[in-house]
């Protein structure tokens, strides 16, 4: 079964989105040093970020898949043990 394609929308979210993250990872500065974004752009690009995130569940653009996950997070994931043991190897 071949999953279906995202929207031009959700495309164009996404993008928006990994460019104004990547905008705030390029511009870091450490503690104490001056940014070299004015605070008005920041919050612009936080409430860009907020109403991204929104429109992207409305869209319903959004699965558990997309976001990350920590190793010991519980998941619907079924390992299954084999055993074994009775099995002879081939020579």
């Amino acid at each position: 079964m071949s999953e279906e394609q995202p929207s031009v929308e959700l495309r164009i979210l996404r993008a928006m989105r990994r460019t104004l993250t990547n905008v705030a990872k390029d511009t870091y500065t450490p503690p104490g040093m001056r940014h070299p974004l004015s605070e008005e752009t920041i919050n612009d690009i936080r409430e860009c970020l907020t109403l991204i995130s929104s429109r992207e569940h409305e869209l319903g653009g959004v699965s558990g898949d997309d976001r990350p996950h920590f190793t010991d997070e519980v998941s619907d994931t079924v390992v299954v043990q084999l055993d074994t043991r009775g099995l002879k190897k081939k020579d």
